[in-house]
């Protein structure tokens, strides 16, 4: 199917989609081209609720459902296991416009509302799908499926770790769990693995006392030059020799982290 609009929706697939040569190159930071600026981020902490709170009711109000409070969906919407296609609610909160940008969000959030001028507000982002796996796959790499780069595996491809003892991009899970999809929308796809996320469970014992050593460090590094020695063996027989260098890495990262 071919259309003559050329949205900036699908502009952005496309360039997003063609980030993928830049891995196959084999680019590293430390060999980019210099920077037409100076960069103020030093890192991305991003909060994702898989299934959070309905966009209606926090920062993009539908006015029209009040309206429509009680009637029919006047088209017909595809019946899923998530919905029964019941009446239109409108939301129990409600909207104004807060700071000097007339951000427009509910008073569900009245200490947020503080910050209006201060939030960069993206409304623009949809999906064709409601299943939540699905959904998340979309949200974090850019598609609907396994094997592509999450987000965050693409900014430590490309920015590295400040630290080299501290892994690059870490998951601070809590007792909720993964979200629907599993570990797999973290990933590095088909970058190195040492580019996917590294998790923490931050509900259970201290994460810090975690990261102590259980054996000498002494009887760990002659562990880990064996298990080497076995890798690099078996990498020379194999195809995946990047996976094995990968998993390799991680090992080394792990023990840093311990010293």
């Amino acid at each position: 199917m071919f259309t003559d609009t050329f949205c900036r929706r699908r502009f952005m697939q496309l360039g997003f989609g063609s980030l993928g040569g830049l891995a196959l190159s084999q680019l590293s930071a430390s060999q980019g081209k210099p920077r037409h600026h100076q960069p103020k981020a030093r890192s991305v902490i991003l909060c994702y609720m898989s299934g959070g709170v309905s966009h209606v009711d926090s920062f993009d109000p539908k006015p029209l459902l009040k309206d429509m409070h009680g009637k029919d969906m006047p088209v017909d919407i595809l019946r899923t296991q998530f919905d029964n296609n019941g009446k239109i609610m409108q939301s129990p909160w409600k909207a104004k416009k807060y700071g000097q940008s007339g951000l427009e969000m509910t008073n569900l959030f009245p200490h947020i509302a503080d910050c209006a001028d201060d939030i960069a507000l993206v409304r623009s982002m949809t999906a064709d799908f409601s299943e939540h796996a699905q959904g998340n796959f979309y949200m974090h790499t850019g598609f609907p499926f396994l094997g592509v780069p999450s987000a965050g595996a693409w900014v430590n491809y490309g920015l590295g770790s400040v630290n080299q003892n501290l892994p690059g991009y870490v998951v601070l899970n809590n007792k909720t769990g993964i979200p629907h999809g599993g570990k797999s929308i973290f990933g590095s796809g088909f970058l190195p693995a040492t580019n996917g996320a590294s998790f923490f469970d931050l509900d259970k014992e201290e994460v810090v006392s975690r990261v102590q050593p259980r054996r000498p460090l002494k009887e760990q590094r002659a562990s880990l030059g064996f298990l080497k020695q076995l890798d690099g063996a078996f990498a020379k027989r194999s195809a995946a020799e990047g996976d094995v260098q990968s998993a390799v890495e991680n090992y080394e990262t792990a023990f840093r982290m311990q010293t």
